[in-house]
């Protein structure tokens, strides 16, 4: 694909483009279902098949331009894969671009949060996850997907949403006021999207692991687990965050494409157009 979702190349021309989508198929560390490599390349082609009006904001994003930039392909090593990944996001951020990136697992998101919060001071991380991902190192790799919220933890502002899953050994570095469980969410109604705003600093960045959903909607993830978010609850947190928050970019990441079953590359598709119609219609 030329252009994200067949939009006109003068809407795809990166000095007038507001935005940037940036392409990271990598799976080097999955444990389980591998094919996030292939998410990318699934996420584009179903975007090719998606109504570029939105009819919540009335609005069509594109018109803003969405720059669909090379691929990153290093994957030498995790750790060259996320410097790869920093380099590249920090040349876009000196052009004051709103920068997207689609994966590729979860690993991806190193590098990219290094480089918002080399940018911009006291920035708060937002991570909607089935999984914590706080693990300092796995399988010899501080880089590895299960260890994508650790840096984060460490030297940003975190605040975890969905998670249900998690290693005994990642309680070490979990804030209990800034993680909102799964189990808990429902009983809150939405007062925890309040409380999540609340506890944001002024720049903020959000990345989406698809595994947040249920696996009833999003299946095709390399760790499925059950009792995920719905498509409103994520949509709606998503509206809200964007249009009352200065949220500086974000990511989509662990799309496992499965040739059997189309639909949840189109939700990431719609998810990541939704994203880009909140972040272009805000008074």
């Amino acid at each position: 694909m030329d252009t994200f979702a067949g939009i006109p190349t003068k809407h795809n021309e990166y000095d007038s483009a507001k935005s940037v989508l940036i392409p990271v198929p990598y799976d080097g560390t999955s444990t389980w279902i591998k094919g996030a490599d292939k998410g990318p390349k699934a996420f584009l082609e179903a975007a090719m098949n998606m109504e570029l009006f939105d009819i919540e904001t009335d609005s069509e994003a594109y018109l803003n331009g969405i720059h669909l930039s090379a691929p990153i392909n290093e994957s030498t090593t995790p750790e060259s894969m996320s410097k790869a990944v920093k380099a590249k996001v920090l040349e876009y951020l000196k052009d004051e671009k709103f920068i997207t990136l689609i994966g590729g697992e979860h690993s991806i998101s190193i590098g990219s949060i290094q480089a918002f919060e080399e940018k911009y001071n006291d920035l708060t991380v937002i991570q909607l996850d089935a999984h914590a991902d706080l693990r300092p190192e796995y399988e010899g790799s501080k880089y590895n997907h299960a260890c994508a919220m650790h840096w984060a933890s460490q030297n940003c502002n975190l605040i975890q949403i969905g998670i249900r899953s998690m290693d005994i050994s990642e309680k070490a570095f979990l804030k209990p006021n800034q993680c909102f469980f799964a189990h808990n969410i429902d009983s809150m109604n939405n007062n925890w999207m309040e409380k999540v705003i609340s506890l944001c600093t002024e720049n903020v960045y959000v990345t989406i692991d698809l595994d947040a959903f249920d696996p009833s909607i999003m299946p095709s993830t390399g760790t499925p687990e059950p009792g995920g978010l719905s498509w409103h609850q994520v949509v709606e947190f998503c509206k809200q965050i964007i249009t009352r928050k200065n949220v500086k970019g974000f990511d989509i990441v662990e799309l496992c494409p499965n040739k059997h079953n189309k639909a949840p590359d189109f939700l990431a598709a719609k998810l990541y157009y939704k994203l880009l119609s909140y972040q272009f219609s805000k008074t």
